[in-house]
């Protein structure tokens, strides 16, 4: 069992968490119920805190294929109001802010963020893991090659299990000995891999267990589930709590998904199916 020492507050990891995903951007891949304005934030992190949700995540910079990149100064204006209403108007909240910027992290971390969730693993920025170790939060750092705007070019591996996993090696190293604590890893379904990688990483997912950290796993809505299924993004819920129940009996430790209820209740069910 794993423990989150979130700026002075414990997070069991006992049972699945559910992190929440707040997209504060206007070219979100999937806007689901958000509704415009803070207001309409402010609502989606109400629905999802009384769905059962244990961390708010979020971003203000698309980082779906192709999405035009926003400077530092750019995504704070998006990103750092939003969690500094939310942090004023749900205090008890867990907020990871996700962004590969380090001075957006300071920011983020000043606003009330106590985890900092960067896609890029400190690629983007080389300042990003020496500042998320003096700022002493959990890192959760997922595995990607290139960027979102190349990423689609850069899906080739010869074994890509292997290869996510020794680069998680090297990065968890790197992490410990800058001085981070709560290292969780990612390993970035969809970003520069395809949905067939994306089944072999979900099947492998055991073999990470080795890193000795929490796994957190982001499937929801994703294109490997609505091209597989050939479906609108839309109606992609059933597949993935699918996905998200594999992922649960291969060791998932973080769901990160747009719809809590439904992964909150495959947690459950996961939960008693193993007789907890």
């Amino acid at each position: 069992m794993y423990t989150l020492n979130s700026k002075g507050r414990l997070i069991s990891m006992e049972t699945p968490l559910v992190m929440g995903i707040i997209n504060a951007t206007p070219d979100s891949f999937y806007r689901g119920d958000l509704g415009g304005g803070r207001d309409g934030i402010l609502s989606l992190a109400v629905k999802m805190i009384s769905e059962g949700a244990d961390i708010l995540d979020i971003g203000g910079q698309s980082t779906r294929p192709g999405s035009t990149p926003l400077t530092a100064e750019e995504e704070m204006k998006r990103l750092i109001p939003v969690i500094q209403m939310i942090a004023e108007k749900l205090p008890d909240m867990i907020i990871s802010a996700d962004t590969f910027h380090s001075e957006v992290a300071i920011a983020a971390v000043d606003a009330g963020a106590t985890i900092i969730n960067d896609i890029s693993g400190g690629e983007a920025d080389a300042a990003m893991i020496t500042t998320v170790a003096a700022l002493g939060t959990p890192y959760i750092c997922m595995h990607m090659k290139g960027t979102p705007q190349t990423m689609r070019e850069f899906s080739v591996y010869k074994n890509v299990t292997q290869e996510v996993l020794d680069h998680f090696i090297l990065k968890v190293d790197q992490c410990k000995a800058a001085g981070i604590n709560d290292v969780i890893i990612d390993p970035g379904f969809g970003f520069a891999k395809t949905p067939a990688q994306n089944f072999r990483l979900l099947k492998d997912l055991p073999v990470f267990g080795m890193l000795e950290t929490p796994i957190l796993v982001g499937l929801s809505r994703k294109s490997t589930v609505y091209k597989t299924l050939n479906i609108p993004v839309e109606n992609a819920l059933n597949g993935t709590t699918v996905l998200n129940t594999l992922a649960l009996n291969n060791g998932a430790s973080i769901l990160r998904v747009h719809d809590v209820k439904e992964a909150k209740e495959a947690i459950t069910l996961y939960r008693h199916y193993n007789g907890n």
